[in-house]
Parts: structure tokens; C-alpha cells; sequence
């Protein structure tokens, strides 16, 4: 068939996803037709849906049985009802939208809405009928469903990166299409981020000849959708060209009807997303609404008090770990157990931020006869082995235990649980304008610099990610960069 060409595919088995592993060689062949949709697709929604209602039933049922031992009263109508409401809610508010799938946390999002509508629902059906007992349906049962159903999501999502980024499986195939520059960006980053499950596999690009990065350009802009057709791909990206015209956008669409191939234009915006992207009609035209970042108002006031109660609480728990600490800390080189150092905060206000000292006593006077051997990039101090880090320092850098006294400085208001890195003063004198914008909002004792690389991150990787959460906050991101954390810190990984 004259179908697009691309580096050939060799099909192995996979025992985990029964999806066969793909691996690159470097001859390039035609591209054989492949299904508009992927197999694995199904099944990964069958368990999905499959344990949520696992956790349903198991909850409902456990009340249910619970609560007739106690009262020897049996609750059929609200167990039923409490079941019903739980498993319509989630379609309804499309927690089982296959899109939303292994990436995000969106996914979260949906599931957490449903719950609480199912909630909802349940209370206010209550009132209707004059069930007034149901309450332990409410404030338990759906709660404890969502504590069962969230952790199941996580290990599916974990199986599914798994499959992704050893074997190569699990994946869309997509056709890429606008300017070689922005095609180009988008396979870089569909091959760094693996996880997210898109592999370009073939290009259109206006001139319809060569290659971009490393795959064959499989024809012109305007055979976007015959090409579609001939190999199959489930996804068609269009990236910026001045060839993408409204008119020609609206009749690949049309094309694209019937491929089963889902259609996904890249904003001009690439680093905006989430909840401040929304999608209206005005007369008749469609319009890619972005909302300004919210700094202030309600969710901001949930998060300042989540932050202060968690910190609050996370002290008292941890405290014995803290005095070992500080007994290991003293007695190593009989210094002061704690460093504290100037940082800025929010809208350029300092504040002194406090860790466990993990370096020699006089080390900021050691620092300029260490500048030529730095490691950092852009405005950062950085030494893979800093001969200023004591022994005991050396394993709570590791672990990131010295940063544990920073719940000071969230319970104080200074500091968030989830946030940009905090930056030295003398840092954000040469920070250009969009680097600034960090200091919007309170930095963080995590955030998505810490659970994406730590230490090994670039200058500019560092600033996008801040730059990102801070446009994008959520509460549901938040909870997915605590959750993410704790792996993060088990591992050691990119810490020094």
C-alpha cells in the first residue's frame, strides 16, 4: 500500500499487557496498516472500571453487614442506593473517559468530583425520602471507597508507565503535522516523557520530502487525513504552521470522521494547561479561553489551611526523628544542629528559612574557593561531592531529612507544603521576567522540581517546572506532587 513510511516495527511479546513489544530499527519502510484504535486501550478501561466497582461493592457491602450486626436492622435501600449513586456518578462525570488515562491529574480530578457528588446525591436523597440515618453512608462509605479506588488507580497508571518505558508498549501511534521546528519539539518530548504514551511515527510536513527527527516525512500537509487512513494512526497532532488556516483545520476534522483517530491541535500556549485551558463557542467560533492564574480566593485558603494543619500534625508525628537527628547532627562535629539562611518568599519578600545543618560550620565562607569546581546551572550553587558536606549530612541530604525542619516555616505561613523552590536572594537578581513569576506564590518544601529529577534538573528545567505549577496550580496536583514526594525521597534519586 502507498501508506506513510516509517522505521520498521518489530512485534515481541509482552506477559504483563499482552501488547506486543515494539523495537526501533534503523531501515526505513512503509507503513503497514495498523487498527484506528489499539486493543490495550479496552482492556486497561475494562480494570479500571472493574476496580472501582471492586471497591464499591466492597465497601457498601462491609457497611452493610457491619451495621446490621450492630443494630440487627438491614439497610438494603441505603446500601443500594449509596452502590447506585457511587457507579452513575463516575460515567457521568467521566472518570472512566479513557483519555484521561495514565497522565495527570485529571484522572484524580474526575474521581474525586464523582465521589463527592455521589455524596452529595446520597445526603440529599436522604432529606427527600426521610431517611435521615444517612449519615455513615455519606461521611464513610463514599469516603472509604474513594480511599480504595485511589490507590488501585495509582498501581494501574504505575503498570501502564511500566509497560511504557521498559517494553515500549501501551503506546498511541501518532502522525504529526505543522512547521518541522514545532514537529520536531513534539517528538523530543514524546520521547522524554514516554510515559504519556505518544510515539510520533510519522510526519506531514509542507514540503512532503525528508525527515525529522530521525522519522520520515510521510507527505504534504494537505494528505494529512489520507495518510491517517493508510496507516492508521490513532492520534493526529497539528503543531504551528502558517498553513493551518481555521478553514483547513475544520476540514481535517471533517476528514478525520470515521479513522478513529482523535484530532489534537497544540496550542501557541505549549505551557499552559489544566484547569485555566477552557474551550467556548461565540458566534458560531471556537474560542481557546485562558483564565488567569488564581493567586487569592477560596482554593487558596484551603490550601493555606491544609498546609498549616498538615504541618502542624507531621511535627508532632515525626518529632522523635527530628531529636535522633539532631543528636546525630551534634554529635558528629559538636556544631549548631541547625542552618538557617535567607531565602525569598512570596512577592519578593525574605524570610529565613530553617534545615538541619548538613555542612561543615564555616561552609558559606568555604563557597568562593569552590566556584570553579561548580556543577550548577544558571544562578545555582551545585557539587555532586561538595568536600563541605559532613557524614551524617551526606544521608539526610540523601533522604532529604535536613529539609524537614522547613513544617516550621510552612506552619509559620512563610513556606508551603507544595511549591517553587525557595531562592536565594542574590539568585533572583538575575532572574529574567518569567523566572520572577515564580515568586507569585510561597515556595514549597516539594514541588515539581523535587519529584522530577531534583538536583540532575537544569536551570531552565527547574524555572519551566515552577513556572508551570505556579500558571497550572490545583488542589488535585498538589496531592499527586505529595504523593509523588515520598517516592521521590525513598529513592535518593538526583539528591546531593
Amino acid at each position: 500500500m502507498g501508506g506513510g513510511r516509517m522505521e520498521e516495527m518489530v512485534p515481541g511479546a509482552d506477559a504483563i499487557t499482552g501488547v506486543g513489544t515494539r523495537r526501533t530499527r534503523r531501515r526505513v519502510v512503509q507503513t503497514p496498516p495498523r487498527a484506528s484504535s489499539t486493543s490495550w486501550e479496552g482492556r486497561y478501561r475494562t480494570w479500571v472500571i472493574g476496580c472501582d466497582a471492586f471497591a464499591t461493592i466492597l465497601v457498601i457491602a462491609t457497611m452493610a453487614l457491619a451495621i446490621l450486626e450492630i443494630t440487627g436492622r438491614p439497610y438494603f435501600l441505603h446500601a443500594s442506593g449509596t452502590a447506585a449513586a457511587i457507579l452513575f456518578s463516575l460515567p457521568l462525570n467521566r472518570a472512566w473517559s479513557q483519555h484521561v488515562f495514565g497522565e495527570g491529574a485529571e484522572e484524580y480530578r474526575r474521581l474525586g468530583r464523582a465521589l463527592i457528588i455521589a455524596a452529595v446525591v446520597v445526603a440529599l436523597a436522604g432529606l427527600l425520602f426521610g431517611a435521615l440515618d444517612v449519615q455513615p453512608w455519606v461521611f464513610l462509605a463514599v469516603p472509604l471507597v474513594g480511599l480504595i479506588a485511589l490507590p488501585q488507580r495509582y498501581v494501574l497508571r504505575k503498570i501502564l508507565h511500566h509497560a511504557r518505558n521498559k517494553s515500549g508498549t501501551c503506546m498511541l501511534p501518532v502522525m504529526a503535522a505543522g512547521a518541522p521546528g514545532t514537529v520536531r519539539d513534539l517528538i523530543e518530548r514524546t520521547r522524554a516523557d514516554s510515559h504519556v504514551g505518544w510515539r510520533v511515527e510519522a510526519v506531514c510536513t509542507d514540503s512532503g520530502t525528508g525527515e525529522v527527527g530521525g522519522i520520515a516525512v510521510a507527505g504534504r500537509l494537505d494528505e494529512v487525513a489520507e495518510q491517517v487512513r493508510r496507516g492508521g494512526y490513532r492520534v493526529v497532532a497539528v503543531t504551528s504552521d502558517p498553513y493551518w488556516t481555521p478553514a483547513r483545520l475544520q476540514q481535517l476534522a471533517w476528514d478525520l470522521e470515521g479513522t478513529g483517530a482523535e484530532l489534537v491541535v497544540a496550542p501557541v500556549l505549549m505551557e499552559i494547561g489544566g484547569p485555566r485551558l477552557n474551550v467556548s463557542g461565540v458566534l458560531g467560533t471556537p474560542l481557546l479561553r485562558v483564565s488567569a492564574p488564581a493567586f487569592t480566593g477560596g482554593r487558596r485558603i484551603i490550601k493555606e489551611v491544609f498546609d498549616r494543619t498538615t504541618a502542624g500534625l507531621g511535627l508532632l508525628v515525626i518529632s522523635p526523628v527530628l531529636l535522633v537527628i539532631a543528636v546525630l547532627i551534634k554529635l558528629n562535629d559538636r556544631g549548631p544542629v541547625f542552618y538557617r539562611q535567607r531565602r525569598v518568599g512570596r512577592d519578593g519578600d525574605t524570610f529565613m528559612m530553617i534545615k538541619f545543618r548538613t555542612m561543615v560550620v564555616n561552609a558559606d565562607h568555604l563557597r568562593n574557593d569552590l566556584l570553579d569546581a561548580n556543577e550548577g546551572s544558571g544562578p545555582l550553587f551545585k557539587m555532586r561531592r561538595d568536600p563541605r558536606v559532613t557524614r551524617v549530612g551526606a544521608v539526610l541530604r540523601r533522604y532529604s531529612l535536613d529539609e524537614l525542619p522547613q513544617l516550621f516555616n510552612v506552619l509559620g505561613g512563610t513556606m508551603s507544603l507544595v511549591g517553587p523552590r525557595p531562592p536565594l536572594p542574590e539568585e533572583t537578581e538575575s532572574y529574567h521576567r518569567a523566572a520572577r513569576r515564580r515568586l507569585l506564590v510561597k515556595p514549597g518544601l516539594t514541588g515539581l522540581w523535587q519529584v522530577s529529577g531534583r538536583s540532575d534538573l537544569s536551570w531552565d528545567q527547574s524555572v519551566r517546572l515552577d513556572l508551570r505549577y505556579v500558571e497550572d496550580w490545583s488542589l488535585a496536583l498538589d496531592m499527586v506532587i505529595l504523593w509523588k514526594t515520598a517516592r521521590a525521597v525513598l529513592s535518593g534519586k538526583g539528591a546531593y
